[in-house]
């Protein structure tokens, strides 16, 4: 059965009144304002999410030092937190345990360039501690995500294949490529023999872009697909604002989301600027 992953974090937290202009973005609060991070998780899954992704996509020891360990960990029981607090049915809530790509700790974008000029053991070295972290903590299932190139993927790969721990590997694309040049065949290959990886696919992404890359994964890993693309907008970075047309509303237009699901997706939600609204929207259209 289809599951409805939540929508963006983040602009959850800023629409009500965080300020997220730091290096350690949302990650901050798992710090600073807990109960914000709380409430967060449990407006998308009252929205409808039956994932909630937790508040660790920027937590790195590089960031939080000696608190780093205890942080990450205290992002998977917030999210859990939420979950059996949330006011839902008898709906099973899961928590997804956010991986967020070296970039995202450089604070610099370069998350949608990858090619950091960093070889794969030492990518392996920046993410195994988060990931015992994290894994310690007992999440469903690891979110490898916004995942720009394929150095960056064979290492959390190699990291996770032999442990049991399930995950899922969701890269960051521009058109048929990763955001570092590579082919999506290629990255989405990568994964077909590694049993711990749960589901391939996208997030982060133009809806245009992730619709095409759908059944390429599909066809390309032999697994269920993710996918969880942005509201379509782009990210002014001199004006430190949102610009453009959405172009996934859910709420108006849920083709998309039925394509995806017809083409082989089962974890489907939404990245940046994607709110509870559209979660909403969302799930009343998945069976």
């Amino acid at each position: 059965m289809p599951l409805v992953l939540d929508g963006g974090l983040s602009n959850q937290l800023a629409a009500a009144g965080h300020d997220l202009s730091d290096r350690l973005w949302s990650a901050r609060l798992l710090r600073d304002d807990p109960a914000a991070v709380v409430a967060a998780h449990r407006a998308y899954y009252e929205a409808g999410a039956d994932v909630g992704t937790t508040a660790s996509y920027q937590a790195s020891f590089e960031g939080f030092g000696s608190e780093a360990s205890t942080l990450l960990r205290e992002s998977v029981r917030l999210a859990r937190q939420a979950s059996f607090q949330a006011d839902v049915d008898d709906r099973r809530l899961w928590v997804a345990a956010s991986v967020g790509p070296y970039g995202a700790v450089l604070a610099d974008g370069s998350e949608y360039r990858g090619r950091y000029g960093l070889t794969v053991r030492e990518l392996v070295d920046f993410h195994r501690p988060r990931i015992e972290a994290l894994a310690s903590a007992s999440p469903d299932v690891l979110a490898f995500e916004t995942i720009p190139d394929l150095d960056e993927a064979e290492a959390l790969v190699t990291i996770i294949a032999g442990t049991g721990i399930p995950a899922w590997l969701s890269f960051s694309i521009r058109g048929s490529s990763t955001c570092a040049g590579q082919p999506l065949a290629e990255a989405f290959a990568l994964v077909r023999d590694v049993p711990e990886i749960l589901a391939v696919g996208v997030n982060c992404c133009d809806p245009f872009d992730a619709t095409a890359a759908v059944p390429l994964a599909a066809a390309v890993s032999g697994k269920p697909v993710v996918v969880y693309p942005n509201s379509g907008e782009a990210w002014d970075p001199v004006a430190r604002a949102w610009d453009g047309r959405r172009t996934f509303a859910p709420a108006t237009d849920p083709s998309p989301v039925t394509t995806w699901l017809s083409d082989g997706a089962r974890l489907i939600g939404g990245c940046c600027r994607i709110t509870p609204t559209d979660i909403t929207a969302i799930a009343t259209h998945l069976p």
